[in-house]
Order: structure tokens, then sequence, then C-alpha cells
């Protein structure tokens, strides 16, 4: 069976979705394939209260043909091939990992976009921050951001909504942290401060990861009804295995697989990839042919390259007196000063947000509390004042650094290590330099103040680095077809009616958490798709200029 559409996208997370809407809402004929299945948000919450370890993807058990990693078993989809542990996870359905992100919605900083012009490192964006500050307002509209300052990244507009308050965690270690003349901002979240979009405020869960119940916080199975509404359609469970090039260098065709092993063709004019930054390459690196033995728009050899992430220092205490955690947001506030300055030039920048989930990260929430206590004989409201005396007091926070690319840090197809439709893998070499860990050196003293601040009694920190799956770099923008994948308008340069959406493309990583920036970018690539589409039908041809 042949399916046909003006544009086919692959991927349907934040960016694809994006996409789909903004074509969709111009008239576009929009098709998108998605590998993983739809979820309804009761059936993810049951999955939720039913997991015995809760870990970001224990709501969203993966489908057989549309496998995914798990932070608990990090070598079952992975092929990992060292010197580290690649940590990063991602989800397989429709709405992408959205559906269990923080909602952090920072934008980058302008230097973000000129690491190289600056602080002679790494590479410089083909864009500046200028060229993609209404864009960031587009998307902060889009998803629903709650805000107020602008963070180090100059502003043209207000925020969607006012901010989320800060936290009495937030306000106390405001008050350590201000004798080293460090301040405590609150984050700009796609999180509802108030009723927006036919979504309500929040009401303070405490369980954005894994899953917001109440749709306060944005994920992308908004944009996938919107899109719908807007005449797009979606296919789910259609996992893209090959893309098809024909003999003018255009891409023809996207094959795929159905779970049963049937397979599908979806032809269109224009096709955009947006499978996140492990799953887009491996499509492209396992599109082999004799004409592309290195697979599609990879004449730069640069696909799959780059591979980077947020890594990090995690870091926990018990204060002096009690915090209060689990109430509101898991994180609604961080320590941004060490996000950029002349220091990029000998360690990685960072940011530091606090946590509101106790120790529930590093082991030893309140539920793990209880069985240990339980175990220790404690029964009844002994039990209950033990509880509350630590829970009440624990905190844990954690250091984002900026990585710097590295094409020895990638993600290739593993031919050799086949999944249940067989098709190959995502085998990654990864590691992380001195550049980290020495931010991370510095990370733990920033921890160690605002710990000693609190008056703790008790602190550790994790020795190795952990992951906060920022998974970034892969299919880098830049100006040159010899040493980049796209284009500044997300383009391929090997293939005119092709374009690679998703934080893949991000040239370096910076400190921001990158959803935001992911959104702006694919919305800012809409409109450039919309403008071939236009240009194709004035001069009547299914050939791109």
């Amino acid at each position: 069976m042949t399916e046909q559409a003006d544009v086919v996208i692959v991927g349907a997370g934040i960016a694809g979705l994006l996409a789909a809407w903004r074509l969709a809402k111009a008239g576009t004929k929009v098709l998108v394939l998605e590998a993983g299945p739809r979820g309804e948000r009761y059936e993810a919450l049951a999955a939720f209260r039913r997991a015995l370890v809760k870990t970001p993807e224990s709501p969203y058990p993966a489908a057989p043909h549309a496998p995914q990693p798990s932070v608990l078993h990090l070598n079952r989809y992975y092929v990992q091939e060292g010197p580290q542990l690649f940590k990063g996870t991602y989800l397989r359905r429709v709405g992408g990992t959205t559906w269990h992100w923080m909602g952090t919605a920072l934008r980058h900083r302008p230097n973000d976009f000129r690491l190289r012009s600056v602080y002679s490192l790494g590479v410089d964006w083909p864009i500046s921050y200028e060229d993609l500050e209404p864009w960031y307002a587009a998307a902060e509209r889009q998803l629903g951001v709650a805000g107020s300052g602008d963070h180090g990244s100059p502003r043209r507009t207000a925020y969607p909504m006012p901010e989320i308050p800060a936290t009495y965690l937030d306000k106390q270690v405001a008050a350590a942290a201000k004798p080293w003349g460090l301040t405590v901002e609150v984050s700009p979240q796609a999180r509802n401060s108030r009723d927006y979009d036919d979504r309500p405020a929040c009401c303070g869960s405490a369980s954005c990861i894994p899953i917001c119940p109440t749709r306060a916080k944005y994920d992308a199975s908004v944009h996938a009804a919107k899109a719908k509404q807007a005449g797009a359609r979606i296919l789910d469970n259609a996992v893209a295995h090959f893309v098809e090039v024909g003999s003018d260098g255009l891409v023809a065709a996207i094959r795929y697989k159905r779970p049963d092993g049937s397979e599908g063709c979806a032809r269109g004019r224009i096709f955009i990839l947006a499978a996140h930054a492990i799953e887009t390459p491996k499509l492209l690196l396992q599109s082999r042919s004799d004409t592309l033995p290195r697979g599609v728009a990879n004449f730069s050899d640069q696909v799959g390259r780059n591979l980077m992430d947020h890594p990090g220092q995690l870091s926990w205490a018990l204060a002096a007196e009690p915090l209060y955690p689990f109430r509101g947001p898991i994180e609604v506030s961080g320590i941004e000063a060490y996000r950029d300055g002349k220091f990029r030039r000998h360690h990685a920048a960072f940011r530091t947000p606090l946590a509101n989930d106790g120790w529930s990260w590093p082991g030893g929430g309140p539920l793990d509390l209880a069985q240990e206590l339980i175990q220790q004989g404690l029964r009844g409201a002994e039990l209950d004042r033990a509880i509350r005396a630590q829970a009440s007091r624990q905190i844990r926070v954690f250091s984002m650094m900026e990585q710097l690319p590295d094409p020895k840090n990638r993600i290739t197809p593993a031919f050799d290590k086949l999944d249940a439709l067989g098709l190959p893998r995502p085998r990654i070499r990864y590691r992380v330099d001195e550049y980290v860990l020495t931010g991370m050196a510095k990370a733990r003293k920033l921890h160690e103040r605002i710990f000693k601040g609190l008056g703790a009694s008790f602190f550790r920190h994790r020795e190795d680095f952990e992951s906060p799956g920022h998974i970034m770099g892969t299919l880098h923008m830049g100006h040159d077809p010899n040493t980049s994948v796209v284009d500044a308008q997300l383009r391929s340069h090997d293939h005119a009616n092709l374009f690679l959406l998703g934080s893949g493309v991000f040239p370096t990583a910076g400190t921001a958490n990158p959803t935001l920036t992911i959104a702006a970018l694919s919305l800012r690539a809409a409109e450039h798709i919309l403008k071939d589409l236009v240009c194709q039908k004035e001069i009547g041809t299914t050939h791109l200029p």
C-alpha cells in the first residue's frame, strides 16, 4: 500500500507535530509516520501506579516493534561500545519524549550560538540568537510558557503566563546561596500557571517526570490533536526503515514496516525526518544503496557524529531544618550564574536546577525510606514521624554540563544486532572529556556551599556523571556541506526536499534544556517549507528550485 501526501513526516514528537500542525493549518496535505503507538493518559497513569520501580519510562512500556532505551537497561536496546555508557533515553510513541520531560523552557543564550567566535571552542551555529528570537516567542505561545525575566536571553515579548511560584525549598536555598553572591531564579516552564489553551493550571502533583496527570504541563499530544484537527494524518505503529532517493537526488519515498512485518510506502513532495537525535541518523545511515553507500544525507560523513548530552553532577543532602519537598513541580527554580562567562574557555558551563523530589533520583525517596524504616521495625505513628522527619529535609541538586561536539561520539546502525522487526539497533560510542569533568568538579563545590548553608549533616556526590536525557548533535547544521548535515533552514545539503528537525541539528549543546529550541527551530523550518511548496505550485513542478 502506498500513501501520498504533500509532506511526509517521520516522528510524532514535538518537532514533527509542530511542523505537521503548522503545515496542515496552511492547507498542506500532511502524513506523519510514528514508529510507536498512541497512548491515553489514563493508561499511562495506571502503568505508573503499577510499576514497582518508578523510572521515566515506567508509564510507557516499549512496543515490541518499536523498542526504546530505558534508564534501568542501558544495554538492552543500545549497543554500547564505550568507553563510557551513554545514559540518555527517549520514548517512541505519539507525543514523543515530551510525555516525560521536565517542562523547563529556557532559551539558549546569545553566546551559545557563537561559541567558536567568543571562546575558541566548538563551532558557531549558522544562525544567531537574534535570528531565532521571534521563533522562541512563537514556540512559547504554542507550548504555553509561564515565566518572568530574560535569564540572560534578551526578549521582545512577554511570556504567555506569569511564572510558577517559587517553592519554600527554593526560598531556603536562595537564602543559603546569597552569602556566596548567588541568585536563585524561577525558571520559565511549559506548565500552566493559569488556565491556558484548554488546559488547567498546575496543581502541584510533583510527578512531572514521568507524567503530568492533569495536562497542566505541555506535551506534544497537544499538537497531535491540533495537527489532526487541521487535517494532518498520523499513522502510528509505522516504523520507517528506508529512505528512497531518486536518480535526481531528491527523496522519493519512505518505506515503513508495520508490527506484523508487512510493509508500506509513503510518497510526497517534501520529507521531514523528526525522529530524535538517535533514530533519525540511524534511519539515514541504514538507508544505504549502491549510489549512496554511506547512507542518505551523508556526503559530509557527519551523520551520527557529535553526539552530545548534558552530563552532570548529581548530589544530595539532609538539611538541618525541613525544606518540605514534594510540593509543586519537581523543579521550579535554579542557579544560572555558570551558564556563560570567560571560564568557558577552561571548563564546561552549567546550570543548576533545584529539585523538589527529595532523594527520588539517587534513591531514598519516601517509598524507599518507608521500606527501610519498616525493615528497622518502625510501625504506626513512630514510622509516620520518622518518614516526615527525614523526607521533609531531603534535597538533591543536579548541575547539567555543556558538552562540546566530538566526532568520535557517535551513533551508527548495528547491522549485526537486530530488533524484533529485523532492523539494526543503535550502536553508540561515547565518552565525556576533561572539559565536562572539570565543570563537574566546580559544580560539586557549588553544591557543597548550598548544603553547608542549609546546615546539612549529610551530603553525597554521585561519582559518575548522570544524564538528564538531553540527546543532541548527530545531524548538526552549518553553512559548509563538507562539514555539516543541514543548512540554516534545516534542509539537507545533499537532498533539496529533505528536512531534518529536532535536537540532532544542534551544533553545540549550550546549557538550556533543549525542548524550547527544538520547537523554535521547527516552527522556523515549517515556514521555509511552506515557501518551497508555494514556489513549486507557482512554477508548476514537483521539483524544488
